[in-house]
């Protein structure tokens, strides 16, 4: 029992150290406070993907009755602790991510062209904005052929969870 709760108190420690170092990064005033458009950024930092949904329900949770704009540690810490115990919002598996792509690609070439790529990824579902579509199209598309290979996009973007 006493094994357990040291494993569980050290698991602990651990999480908060994680959480405090990618917090301070964007710290830039070193109050304990950084700037609320930056929190999407720590929390996927920290191996979470929420949805932007879900991104807006944590920000619930972590803000000010006023909102002033900045997001304070003291508030951010137990919400985000309770993440990363809870294993919330991981990553997307390798093979779904793949068996994504193929149904996309419904002649099997392996590759989706930029402008399928565009249609996909801002018509359907959780559209992407116009920057995040520009962000992906500068990592994912081959300027030579003008596609997206998604194997090899595939094993570029995976986290790895070890």
């Amino acid at each position: 029992m006493a094994e357990d709760k040291d494993r569980e108190e050290l698991a602990l420690a651990e999480f908060h150290k994680k959480i405090k170092e990618a917090f301070e990064v964007f710290d830039h005033e070193s109050n304990n406070t950084v700037d609320v458009r930056e929190i999407g950024t720590i929390i996927r930092s920290l191996g979470c993907c929420p949805s932007e949904g879900e991104l807006h329900d944590l920000l619930a949770e972590v803000e000010e009755e006023e909102p002033t704009g900045y997001i304070r540690y003291e508030k951010f810490l137990p919400v985000m602790t309770k993440v990363l115990q809870e294993r919330r919002y991981r990553p997307i598996p390798e093979d779904v991510l793949l068996r994504a792509f193929e149904v996309l690609d419904s002649a099997k070439h392996g590759f989706l062209t930029k402008e399928e790529l565009v249609k996909y990824m801002t018509e359907e579902g959780e559209p992407f904005s116009q920057e995040e579509m520009e962000e992906m199209l500068s990592a994912a598309i081959d300027p030579e052929s003008n596609s997206i290979n998604y194997k090899e996009y595939i094993t570029m973007m995976v986290i790895d969870e070890n």
